[in-house]
């Protein structure tokens, strides 16, 4: 018997709900963005069009605040323009050139109504003369309570021009030459303009721009910046920003062995260094390589995850340890592919992420290692006035030496009164004070957590023993009552050498 077919469903059944658009454009906004976060934002789409210049103009002194932020890159015809301006305007999935900072298609539209209720985009394809305009409009979507965009005339896009360009040349440091192929133009600033009295939003504003938004672009965009061909140009209002990188190529920055691990089709970098000890004194110094004006050793600690050389985080461990005094010393670099960022679950302001479950266990062991090596440099912040060894005319009683667990401490034997005990002395008691000298720099260095084991050499010099030292100390010991389980235990152990590396006549006179 044939399968009697289903009526079709009537259409009463389903019900079209779209959206409001105010509504939901205020809700997509609040994404986490900050004013400094969102022109990073807008920034990325500036530097994955190739920009070699980038300014970002406002008048603080003048109500509403309208931002312009420019580039000269290679800029969009109409077609294109209209296609970034949707909501997103590209597919999750798609696969993107490495150099690609975007991710959802949505940053420029967030990115901008995080900060604006209306936002216009100008833009000419480079080599062409005609710019077109696009603007997304809240109170105008409240009114419609229809998804429409504005398409701008030509005299609303050449008014906008000739405002920008008049604007653009009251600042300093404009470049020569500069050919602006794209500009984003924030209407007005409401989180500045809703709060406070006149004088506060001004003040706030500029230190927002001049202050805040300089260094956090300074930082996240260092390697563009700092760019050996063809460097990127970023101009806030009269100021060029340079480059603040985090990661600094003093000698005594100190780096530890690095790791990689395979995650799905690309290859996850992790490599942490410590910062010399004397970075906690001079990081309170203007101009520090350490840390910046408003940013200091503890805000700067943690993970830096870079992302097609962008930084995405920094500052903070991502809830893989916490924060303390003693971790101030420690950074670990991060280098992710864009091809796995969707792994992270990179958010859309690109200020999160989360590290995956396949990385943890790798993250925290090396996070565990990193804070062991920060500690022991912690631990040596208050010898930074004892001499190196080596150096002549040398009155101090300690010396400091590096070493790969990093600043050692050991007995100065050019010691004033140390050489004249010495002139008094016997051979034999010499051999036992070289013995004893031995175990104070070990004991000293195994405290301060910078003890390096190291192989028994035997060679006479300002801390190393001989042979023929140890066998007349362990001897005297001996004489006096000591046992051998206990020598072996504990006397030779707070040598520092290992049991190994120690000749067979010396571990002999202990069986």
């Amino acid at each position: 018997m044939k399968k009697q077919e289903e009526p079709t469903q009537p259409d009463e059944r389903y019900e079209e709900v779209p959206p409001n658009p105010e509504y939901l454009i205020k809700s997509i906004a609040e994404q986490g963005y900050s004013l400094e976060t969102s022109l990073a934002d807008l920034i990325d789409n500036s530097v994955s069009a190739d920009a070699h210049h980038v300014e970002v103009i406002i008048n603080t002194d003048a109500e509403p605040f309208i931002l312009f932020l420019a580039d000269d890159g290679k800029g969009m015809d109409e077609e294109t323009l209209k296609k970034s301006m949707h909501f997103p305007s590209s597919f999750l999935e798609n696969v993107r050139s490495v150099k690609d900072l975007g991710r959802f298609g949505l940053g420029l539209k967030t990115a901008s109504f995080a900060q604006s209720r209306k936002f216009t985009v100008l833009s000419r394809k480079k080599g062409t003369a005609r710019f077109y305009g696009r603007t997304w409009d809240v109170d105008f979507l409240k009114k419609s309570e229809k998804w429409r965009i504005i398409v701008n005339t030509e005299d609303e896009i050449k008014e906008l021009l000739d405002q920008y360009d008049e604007l653009s040349h009251t600042f300093l440091n404009r470049p020569e030459n500069f050919e602006t192929n794209t500009i984003v133009v924030w209407h007005s600033l409401y989180k500045f303009e809703d709060y406070l009295d006149e004088e506060s939003r001004r003040t706030t504003i500029k230190h927002q721009i001049s202050e805040i938004t300089t260094e956090y672009l300074s930082l996240v965009f260092h390697r563009f910046l700092e760019r050996k061909n063809s460097p990127l140009m970023i101009r806030v209002n009269n100021r060029v920003i340079q480059p603040f990188n985090p990661f600094p190529g003093e000698q005594d920055f100190r780096p530890i062995p690095n790791k990689q691990r395979w995650l799905k089709e690309d290859v996850v970098k992790m490599e942490g260094f410590i910062l010399p000890s004397r970075s906690i004194d001079e990081s309170r110094e203007y101009g520090s390589v350490w840390a910046t004006k408003s940013r200091g050793l503890m805000d700067l600690e943690g993970i830096y995850v870079y992302r097609a050389d962008r930084i995405i985080v920094f500052g903070g461990w991502n809830d893989v340890i916490r924060k303390s005094p003693i971790l101030r010393l420690a950074r670990l670099r991060v280098e992710v592919g864009n091809k796995v960022d969707h792994l992270f679950h990179l958010n859309v302001a690109k200020s999160q992420i989360v590290i995956p479950f396949d990385l943890k266990s790798a993250f925290l062991r090396y996070v565990v290692q990193l804070k062991a090596e920060a500690e022991r440099e912690y631990y040596n912040r208050g010898i930074q006035q004892f001499a190196k060894k080596g150096k002549k005319d040398n009155l101090q009683l300690f010396e400091k030496k590096a070493t790969s667990k990093g600043v050692a401490m050991e007995i100065n034997s050019d010691f004033p009164l140390l050489k004249s005990l010495r002139t008094g002395l016997n051979s034999e008691q010499n051999s036992m004070l070289d013995f004893i000298i031995k175990m104070v720099n070990t004991t000293v260095n195994i405290v301060r957590h910078a003890h390096d084991a190291n192989v028994f050499t035997g060679e006479k010099e300002k801390d190393g023993i001989s042979a023929d030292d140890i066998i007349k100390s362990i001897t005297v010991l001996k004489s006096s009552g000591v046992s051998n389980k206990y020598i072996k235990d504990n006397i030779l152990n707070g040598l520092g050498y290992t049991e190994s590396s120690l000749p067979e006549e010396i571990l002999n006179l202990l069986n």
